[in-house]
């Protein structure tokens, strides 16, 4: 099975545009969405064409394909008009004899963990920032912002294929991987 992980759409319709023509382009199977959806969020400025009701209309027709996860602008509102579940503060996915666990990372992150065990994945957005670090207790990864990124990373998204983390932006170039 192969997955396209992003987060924080954060209600820009061009992005969310450009991570269903990935999504597409990658011929996955599921779209795991690790929050933040369809609000910008006071402490962030409008994303570049913010159109929620417009990310809603792109979104909609996957609605059997995506798993999401709660952000911390989610809200129950949000889950009035999006026709999958969005309002779970968590997922578990098992890969091999390791579980990925998906949370947003505004209540679960690496000062905060979740029950894990050594060599568990700890996968979340909201920093907005790639990530790839490995620990002792766990292993941490963050797909980065699909609108927003910060720090001077890129608009993309990552992919879960054969063990196989792989970021990418928009472009289609590979920014970073990791083999489970």
């Amino acid at each position: 099975m192969k997955f396209v992980i992003a987060s924080d759409l954060h209600g820009s319709a061009l992005y969310t545009s450009r991570l269903l023509d990935a999504f597409e382009k990658e011929q996955a199977d599921r779209l795991v969405l690790l929050g933040d959806i369809l609000y910008h969020g006071p402490r962030n400025d409008l994303p570049e064409a913010y159109s929620p009701k417009e990310v809603i209309a792109l979104l909609s027709p996957l609605k059997d394909r995506i798993l999401c996860v709660r952000g911390n602008c989610d809200t129950e509102v949000d889950q009035m008009v999006l026709p999958f579940p969005i309002l779970a503060d968590y997922a578990v996915i098992p890969l091999g004899n390791r579980l990925i666990y998906l949370t947003h990372g505004h209540v679960y992150h690496n000062s905060h963990l979740p029950p894990l065990m050594p060599g568990d994945i700890l996968l979340h957005g909201h920093t907005h920032v790639p990530r790839c670090d490995e620990f002792p207790t766990h292993v941490y990864l963050n797909p980065g912002s699909v609108s927003i990124p910060k720090e001077g990373s890129w608009h993309g998204y990552m992919t879960l294929e054969d063990g196989a983390f792989t970021w990418k932006d928009f472009d289609g170039s590979i920014h970073m991987t990791y083999t489970v």
